[in-house]
């Protein structure tokens, strides 16, 4: 039975990568093109101006933010399009009266979000190299950071699509809360930079602690303690895992 269970899997992931490598000039060029520009425009001409920040050149201080920030969109985008898609056509009760346990079916789908987020990540930071020397700190850290980031925004991603009524609905959470948080969680800066209520604030922004490890395993520099970094990003995963599970193992969202 669990052999059958993988074979599920695997077919869920599989449709999922040819999904998006299928369309791949909507899927994998516009981030290749977006973060050419942001490179260009605030590393190389407004980088020149602002010097260095946390003793490095500000064009490899955000370099890992942007790598980061591309990983979010992309894991969290697939997985609400694909599966509101699913919903919408109808192919997702077949799935649901499958003999295929829902845990299987989520793991599938974030898989496929993982796959989308690794692969435009890796394209961004080949693009990156083209403007500044990638040197990589902690590689262990850098690999389990993307990873657990993936996994949390595409567990987003699949509750968006869950709650979603209409393709538009999928776009409302990107635009407004996914941007500003991305946007303001240290992508372009140091928290270090802000006063100290700011920081505070900051701090209830959970896109700040992943790019902060994140940019810990390229540099070595962090603005907040690890630790505490990788255990919120562990928390927000299984919370939204438990989340993603009771929501479709009620049906809620689902059943019309």
């Amino acid at each position: 039975m669990h052999k059958l269970y993988f074979i599920a899997f695997k077919s869920i992931i599989a449709k999922e990568i040819n999904r998006f490598t299928r369309i791949w000039v909507q899927t994998l060029v516009p981030p290749a093109i977006t973060m050419t520009l942001y490179f260009m425009i605030f590393g190389n001409l407004i980088g020149k101006r602002v010097g260095e920040m946390g003793g490095v050149s500000y064009m490899e201080f955000i370099a890992p933010g942007l790598i980061m920030m591309s990983v979010i969109t992309n894991s969290y985008s697939n997985v609400a399009s694909s599966f509101y898609s699913a919903k919408f056509q109808g192919n997702l009760e077949e799935l649901m009266v499958a003999p295929v346990p829902h845990y299987v079916m989520i793991a599938g789908y974030v898989g496929g979000g993982v796959a989308r987020g690794l692969c435009v990540g890796a394209i961004v930071t080949a693009v990156a190299m083209c403007f500044v020397d990638i040197h990589i700190h902690h590689l262990g850290m850098v690999i389990l950071t993307v990873l657990l980031t993936s996994i949390l925004f595409a567990l987003g991603g699949l509750i968006n699509a869950v709650f979603a009524k209409s393709f538009d609905d999928i776009s409302i959470i990107p635009t407004f809360v996914l941007t500003p948080l991305t946007y303001l969680g240290g992508v372009f800066y140091s928290l270090s930079l802000l006063p100290s209520f700011w920081q505070g604030v900051s701090a209830l922004n959970p896109v700040v602690y992943m790019i902060n490890v994140f940019r810990y395993g390229f540099l070595g520099i962090a603005d907040i303690s690890v630790s505490l970094s990788v255990t919120i990003m562990v928390s927000f995963c299984a919370g939204l895992w438990f989340v993603a599970y009771y929501l479709i193992s009620r049906g809620i969202g689902l059943r019309s």
